[in-house]
């Protein structure tokens, strides 16, 4: 036998030896006794912890994880990154919902009081300060008092419902976790990722009789008196532990030869028998993959499921699911029982190391799917369908969408390394994107490996995570074990770099039975891709190449190959795929025909995609005009898009439209992070007889804060608008042919208590040129009361034309540059011209005087009374030539219905007088409305990406 052999099957004895013994129990304790008052949303306890000091160092406190303590106010990390992404109802949520814990007291074992503090900037986290060091290897012992006031469940899904259902997660005082450097101190940032020490648990929890508890710790017996019953639970070597109490049982248990699963995840297609089946299966599968779990016993909850739902899944009512019902159910279950699996079983820094359990949570799923659905597709059911087998989108397979979806957010440039830290993700990129782009990540390194190294390492990993804490160098030790290759660069660059991956076959040259393959690393990263030769569509060669970071030169059989293709399988997460092949029968190489779809699709390698849209817009002198949009943006955005919108004139009779082509530029590294060139030409009517032409390049540049999570952005352009007006019998016209160079700088801030918005403009022309900046500040104040303030300040620097077309306006713009959407923009009577535009003035009523030739400054603001009632003031000075500068004012009540879409100004007071006692009051409403089908749409996807 050889010696390496025997030293490993040495090692396994001595492992099954040392587990059973290991698994005994852990180093921390804690017993807890607690009462649940259902009515007040109460938990009453006493907490009992014995701690052991596993560090080399003398600790002079020990800290405590108190994330119930996160509820109880909008300034917490919790508090503060719902502000960030937007959660309205957590700023406004009422005292009797939010989450606190009062600490009563906490003494030691010998009952004299102890110290301790909340850190300011972490009031969910508690530091005990015991009267001397504890000693390496030293315990010590104390008694905590505290009550837990309980959150609705409305912000995350944990707390207590309408329904009197609680479902407690994190909810008592735990250890947290100890490393050899300290405490790991993390805030609940609604990430899951609490960082606890592995303890044994003993609970005594009471609540009333009515009520059944369902957790994954142990119930080891039941007392009961009148009013109450008592639940006994234990657990050994735990780092968390679920607990869900309701009157009217939702959770079923089923039970096989790798422990017991309690779910309520709802399903009403499958019968119970189906869904034992299902969870048989999956529970095999997993164990088969990454061995079995740690604990015997693991919840799977609806609303673990709800918090982290399967991208796609999820995005469609049960009745329209394309998807069959058992199938369902199993990527349902899946997703959460490797969840629940990975957490339960590894003992990491989630926080620090998350893509650890992101990459193997999404390989696994994809492995399940790759073996038991394989021919599963994307829109499932729906690729059955003839009429839609020409979409890419009802062709792709079902794992395709791990890679479109983390392309998604890589081709806006806002994909982050899957090994930083999971707080540090902006939303998407936590839930979904990061979490499949680090399977994509493994799935990658497997390819390359072969012969299910990663697999075995999967394995072997979660088995050493039995044993003691992990990290990433564990599994990074693993890996290189098995293999003589060079993995390096997976870590350093795959997992904790944004480096791109992209490579090019620019030339193929025939050399008798070999072939010279040129191949160009586009993002110079260097990692190895794989290169396929197909012959009839079947595979005849495959090869890995490694070391391209610049324009190689291979050689390779040609092995009757008729293509050449890299990444073929899609096996690497590669930026562009459009680049990766080249036919060796045609001339050009890779010469694409053109295809036309209807609406939208996936991107196609292989062609060239014109996409065609009916369009329609309206203004009053074009009437209804409808059009067809010929583009080329697929679902993933690219760097050279077009946009030709022809559309037809229903009043004129005559063609209009507009065409659209841009170039983006995106920079990975920088707070500089795209630049955009744009050309665009459009023309329509701006009165009844005669049409403008407008025709803009420009260039933008977007910075942003290398924080992702940061909503702060910043704007240059520049741009030259070149314009044309015909001459009409209804508008007097003057300086019918003009242009105008453009300069903005603008910054954007932005949270949900919060919003600050600053422009600066500059404008040059012939005959006159200008200046003109503006801030506006929202407020949000915690009792849904909001304010918005708006300063406006424009002066001219030089001006030689007397056509009031260019001056500032006070009410509307004159828009000269026609940037607004103005559905009658020669109107000064009637409905139209009582359209209003936030812009220059900003101001709502009519004065008989309304445009400035030398200078403005205006002050704007509103202030919510009731719900979408609010008020509004607009005050400022406007000066005109020869004349002195002169102060207007105004107010009235503005009805907010659906903000920056439809809005109602009704003005009541003014320097005009009580305008609402006037006569034609109507004729001074002013009204907000848009009508464009793609400005309506964003209405609807604003909220997420």
């Amino acid at each position: 036998m050889h010696t390496r052999m025997f030293f490993k099957i040495l090692f396994q004895l001595l492992f099954l030896f040392l587990l059973p013994l290991y698994n005994v129990s852990a180093q921390q304790k804690i017993s807890i006794k607690a009462h649940l008052d259902t009515e007040n949303k109460l938990i009453n306890v006493e907490e009992q912890i014995s701690f052991t000091n596993t560090s080399s160092q003398s600790l002079n406190t020990i800290v405590l994880n108190d994330w119930n303590n996160a509820y109880s106010g909008n300034d917490t990390p919790l508090g503060r990154r719902f502000s960030d992404e937007f959660v309205r109802s957590y700023l406004l949520a009422k005292d009797m919902d939010r989450g606190s814990t009062s600490l009563l007291s906490v003494v030691d074992s010998e009952n004299q009081s102890i110290n301790f503090i909340r850190p300011d900037k972490n009031p969910d986290l508690i530091e005990i300060l015991p009267k001397k060091p504890i000693l390496p290897n030293q315990s010590f012992s104390f008694t905590v008092s505290y009550t837990l006031k309980i959150p609705n469940d409305k912000f995350t899904r944990y707390g207590f419902n309408s329904d009197n259902i609680f479902v407690l997660k994190n909810w008592f005082l735990t250890v947290a976790r100890l490393e050899e450097n300290g405490f790991v101190k993390y805030s609940n940032e609604n990430l899951d990722d609490i960082a606890n020490s592995e303890t044994d648990y003993d609970v005594a929890f009471e609540l009333g009789k009515k009520y059944h508890i369902f957790t994954d710790l142990n119930v080891d017996r039941k007392t009961e008196n009148e009013n109450s019953r008592t639940h006994y639970l234990s657990g050994k070597k735990r780092l968390d532990f679920d607990l869900t109490a309701e009157i009217k049982p939702t959770y079923h248990n089923y039970k096989n030869e790798l422990g017991e699963v309690v779910t309520n995840l709802r399903d009403r297609r499958l019968n119970e028998i189906q869904k034992a089946m299902v969870i048989d299966k999956i529970t095999n599968f997993v164990a088969a993959e990454m061995g079995s779990p740690k604990h015997e016993k693991i919840i799977i909850s609806q609303v673990d499921y709800d918090r982290n739902p399967f991208y796609g899944l999820n995005q469609l009512p049960a009745f329209l699911s394309p998807f069959p019902d058992h199938f369902l159910y199993e990527i349902k279950f899946l997703k959460v029982y490797t969840d629940k699996h990975l957490k339960t079983t590894l003992h990491l820094n989630h926080r620090k190391e998350t893509w650890i359990y992101d990459a193997f949570q999404s390989f696994i799923i994809m492995k399940y799917i790759k073996d038991n659905y394989p021919e599963m597709k994307m829109m499932g059911n729906l690729s059955d369908f003839k009429l839609l087998k020409g979409f890419n989108i009802f062709k792709a397979d079902f794992n395709d969408q791990f890679t479109y979806v983390y392309l998604l957010m890589a081709r806006k440039n806002l994909d982050q390394a899957v090994g930083d830290e999971k707080d540090t993700f902006i939303k998407f990129n936590e839930q979904i994107s990061g979490k499949y782009r680090a399977g994509l990540s493994l799935n990658y390194l497997d390819h390359y490996l072969g012969n299910d190294l990663v697999l075995q390492s999967i394995k072997e990993f979660t088995a050493l995570n039995q044993l003691r804490p992990t990290q990433e160098a564990d599994f990074e030790k693993i890996l290189k074990s098995k293999t003589t290759k060079n993995i390096d660069w997976f870590f350093q660059t795959v997992i904790h770099s944004r480096n791109l991956i992209d490579f090019k076959i620019t030339k193929v040259r025939a050399k008798n039975e070999f072939l010279d393959v040129t191949i160009k690393n586009k993002t110079k990263t260097n990692v190895p891709v794989s290169l396929y030769g197909l012959k009839n569509d079947s595979i005849v060669s495959k090869h890995w190449i490694e070391n391209i970071t610049s324009d190689t030169l291979i050689t390779i059989p040609k092995n009757d190959a008729e293509k050449l293709i890299l990444n073929y399988h899609k096996e690497i997460p590669e930026y562009n795929t459009r680049n990766n092949w080249s036919s060796l029968k045609s001339f050009f190489g890779n010469n694409r025909p053109f295809k036309f779809t209807f609406i939208k699709d996936l991107e196609d390698s292989k062609k060239n995609q014109v996409f065609y849209v009916p369009e329609f817009s309206y203004n009053l002198y074009d009437g209804v005009s409808p059009g067809l949009s010929l583009h080329n943006k697929s679902f993933l955005d690219k760097p050279f898009i077009f946009d030709i919108t022809p559309v037809y004139s229903s009043k004129t009779k005559q063609l209009i439209g507009g065409a659209f082509f841009t170039v983006n530029q995106n920079i990975r590294e920088d707070r500089l992070y795209n630049i955009r060139y744009s050309l665009g030409g459009n023309t329509y009517h701006y009165a009844p007889d005669a049409a403008y032409m407008k025709i803009t390049p420009s260039i933008s540049f977007r910075f942003r804060d290398l924080d992702y999570r940061l909503n702060k952005k910043e704007f240059v352009t520049i741009r030259h608008i070149f314009l044309n007006r015909e001459k009409s019998d209804y508008v007097t016209v003057k300086d019918e042919n003009y242009s105008v160079f453009n300069l903005r700088y603008s910054q954007i801030k932005s949270e949900i208590s919060n919003s600050y918005n600053f422009m600066t403009d500059a404008q040059i022309a012939g005959n006159f040129g200008k200046l003109s900046g503006e801030v506006q500040y929202r407020k949000l104040f915690n009792n849904n009361q909001q304010v918005n303030l708006r300063f406006f300040a424009g002066t001219f620097i030089y001006k030689s034309t007397s056509s009031d077309f260019f001056n500032f306006g006070l009410d509307r713009p004159t828009d000269y540059l026609f940037d607004y959407g103005l559905l009658g923009r020669s109107e000064s009577t009637g409905l139209f011209s009582q359209q209003y535009i936030m812009a220059e003035g900003g101001f709502k009523s009519k004065f008989q005087n309304r445009l400035a030739n030398q200078w403005m400054t205006t002050v704007n603001g509103s202030f919510s009374i009731w719900n979408w009632v609010e008020i509004y003031g607009d005050a400022g000075f406007m000066k005109n030539n020869a004349q002195k500068a002169e102060f207007l004012y105004d107010s009235g009540i503005r009805l907010n219905l659906v903000p920056d879409y439809f809005e109602l100004y009704f003005p009541v007071y003014s320097k005009n007088g009580w305008e609402i006692a006037e006569n034609k009051y109507e004729e001074k409403i002013r009204f907000v409305i848009t009508i464009s089908p793609k400005t309506l749409i964003s209405l609807f996807t604003r909220k997420w990406l």
